[in-house]
């Protein structure tokens, strides 16, 4: 039983994930003549990313990912530990727990809309700056930029980086903790050398939970960026539109290379811990 339901698992997994992903980069090499691909392999579609700059697409799309997901762990961290370990009530811990799904349950573009208003020149912020005398002038900036972007990007994410990370704190046994401060340790010793180890997997998780999906968000960016502000998945987009099947495929190939050595280095620094913290549960 074991082994037959390993090997649907498998065959499933080839079909619906491998196959697609192998397709995907088959495509990067291929031709198309007259609306068809051709069969003779080239390196066009890759010569094609760089030449039409939409290399540069790729690399704003990076630094917008890794910037707000930096910013979300520096959020998510100081929460989760506050949930996990603060909260002794039951009650207040489910009910934190149910609010971070809430954003779940409503569409991104509802909820990005409304920074539209907030953000504008006659909009709450810029209103209530100029009535207090800070600004004399609305400032442009707020809306339809980076800033914006990176400002739109982050409430939808943060529940795929705290919520793996809570998890993951939440499995530290907290005789471990106490054992800690008996010894001596100061709170930063503690959060150092035991709570940051052991939380090391889901602080993994989160990390690649929210990386990843900012890579092809399209919503906030046309949204806030006012096309503006161009990113990968509006890119790709647009080249499946005009049928341009192997650019769209290279970009997306050098995506997969590209996250392909994040696993790999996130890998190397929290598999470890994972073997670690797998093995505590054991015990």
């Amino acid at each position: 039983m074991l082994r037959t339901t390993l090997f649907l698992f498998i065959a499933l997994w080839a079909v619906f994930v491998v196959v697609p992903v192998a397709l995907l980069v088959l495509w990067s090499f291929l031709e198309m003549k007259d609306y068809s691909f051709s069969t003779s392999l080239s390196l066009d579609a890759y010569a094609a990313v760089f030449d039409s700059g939409r290399y540069e697409v790729t690399l704003r799309t990076l630094r917008i990912a890794g910037t707000v997901t930096a910013i979300e762990l520096g959020l998510a961290l100081p929460f989760a530990l506050w949930l996990a370990k603060g909260v002794r009530s039951p009650l207040l811990k489910a009910m934190v727990l149910a609010l971070l799904t809430v954003p779940f349950f409503i569409s991104l573009a509802s909820r990005t809309i409304v920074w539209r208003s907030v953000l504008s020149r006659s909009g709450l912020v810029n209103t209530a700056l100029m009535h207090l005398g800070i600004i004399d002038q609305p400032l442009d900036w707020l809306l339809f930029s980076e800033f914006s972007v990176h400002l739109g990007l982050l409430a939808p994410s943060f529940p795929t980086m705290v919520l793996p990370v809570f998890l993951s704190i939440s499995l530290i046994d907290d005789e471990l903790i106490e054992a800690a401060r008996d010894l001596g340790a100061s709170p930063v010793k503690v959060l150092g050398d035991v709570i940051l180890p052991l939380a090391l997997p889901g602080i993994v998780a989160g990390i690649i939970f929210t990386f990843v999906p900012l890579l092809g968000e399209t919503v906030v960016p046309q949204l806030l960026g006012g096309g503006r502000v161009a990113m990968l998945g509006a890119s790709i987009t647009s080249l499946l539109q005009v049928l341009n099947y192997p650019v769209a495929a290279a970009l997306a190939a050098l995506v997969l290379g590209i996250l392909a050595a994040l696993f790999l280095a996130l890998r190397l620094i929290g598999g470890g811990s994972i073997a670690a913290v797998f093995e505590g549960m054991k015990r």
